[in-house]
């Protein structure tokens, strides 16, 4: 009989444990499914306004304001509002850009370097002035080496490397607040074009844009610019040592004067004493142009008569006339032209042709081309004018 009452009052127990198990487990349960709830309607709410916001016009654009923490680094949301703005299209802002509110639009860039840290605003100690670029391979890095010495720190420089060597120039101090780009076998006016665009230039006064063979023992970049700015030219060169390779007359030093804009050329070359060669005339070794002049000549440069040859007699068209007067030769600061046929060496042979005479074919060709795509060019643009009644 005892046997029998225990085990009855056990079972009463057992049961009583599993009623109160399953009432606390339900109770758990509507806890977290009303928390879980309350989560999920709060998310659907706040995913309901951000899509509101986005789905309205644009004349209806919620605006954000949100206010910046200093000390935590955060971005803290102050408050929504809304303003309405007109529909934007301003057909003054550059190409591109019409849709944009004119206060945002940046259109030049420049080559400053900055720092990855810090305020934008104190990146720069000191904005350089002039560009200077060299199209270099390394074995003429101690050439290179003592020519960046003759230039203060208002010149920003820039290697076009055409060897592909870039790394190995980190051996020289001012290599490393250089900016270097490498692209194998091209030339100087190849990298011109693509990547000194006049408004990726435009934060500098002059452009330089010297091949990598010049002797400098007689020059001073910072004497250069102040007589090239004294005597208001728009494109210069330094005077060439006249004993050192050919050249023209126009670039030949003149030991009298500090500058000169005209000369005389053998009989029959000059059909107008202020015309190229004997005026408004440098040659494309060693040249520099000013912001303006630039924008000018980076327009003439064609994509794909990559040598340049026939530019220096049509540089005088991105003057206003007369081009003979901001056009010169600094006499007084003059460089040596080495004659180093670096570049013509990373030609290839064709046929069993010597790579540099096949360099120098294209060379003559590109020179015959480009004289051709001018004329035309002028033709074509008088013929425009005549019947437009313009002439």
């Amino acid at each position: 009989m005892r046997i029998m009452q225990r085990s009855a009052f056990k079972r009463s127990n057992d049961s009583t444990r599993i009623i109160i198990t399953a009432i606390m487990g339900i109770s758990f349960g509507i806890f977290i499914g009303i928390s879980i709830s309350s989560v999920h309607l709060s998310k659907i709410s706040l995913l309901s306004g951000v899509k509101s916001s986005f789905d309205v016009p644009m004349t209806e654009i919620g605006i954000a304001h949100t206010i910046f923490d200093g000390s935590s680094g955060t971005k803290n949301i102050e408050a929504l509002r809304s303003a309405t703005l007109p529909k934007i299209n301003v057909s003054s802002n550059p190409r591109g850009a019409e849709l944009l509110p004119p206060g945002i639009v940046v259109s030049e860039s420049d080559l400053y370097l900055r720092r990855l840290w810090g305020d934008p605003s104190e990146d720069l100690k000191k904005k350089p002035k002039y560009l200077l670029t060299f199209t270099v391979g390394y074995d003429q890095r101690h050439n290179i080496d003592a020519a960046l010495k003759k230039f203060s720190d208002d010149f920003a420089i820039l290697l076009f490397h055409y060897d592909g060597r870039t790394s190995e120039w980190d051996q020289f101090e001012w290599s490393k607040n250089a900016i270097h780009v490498s692209v194998k076998k091209q030339t100087k006016w190849w990298y011109a074009k693509r990547f000194l665009h006049p408004d990726i230039v435009s934060a500098f006064e002059y452009i330089l844009i010297w091949d990598e063979d010049l002797g400098v023992e007689h020059f001073d970049g910072d004497k250069y610019m102040n007589l090239v700015i004294k005597h208001g030219l728009e494109i210069s060169q330094p005077g060439i040592e006249p004993n050192n390779g050919l050249t023209w007359e126009m670039t030949k030093r003149r030991g009298d004067r500090e500058v000169h804009t005209v000369t005389q050329e053998r009989p029959g070359w000059c059909s107008d004493p202020h015309l190229p060669p004997c005026a408004a005339f440098v040659e494309i070794m060693a040249p520099a142009f000013s912001r303006e002049a630039w924008r000018c000549v980076w327009h003439m440069i064609q994509n794909d008569l990559v040598h340049g040859w026939g530019l220096d007699f049509a540089l005088r068209r991105c003057v206003e006339p007369p081009a003979h007067e901001k056009i010169g030769v600094i006499d007084s600061q003059w460089i040596i032209h080495q004659v180093i046929p670096s570049l013509g060496n990373q030609g290839q042979s064709e046929n069993g042709e010597d790579p540099r005479a096949a360099v120098r074919a294209r060379c003559r060709n590109e020179w015959g081309q480009f004289q051709a795509r001018l004329s035309n060019a002028d033709k074509e643009h008088l013929k425009e004018l005549k019947r437009s009644g313009k002439v």
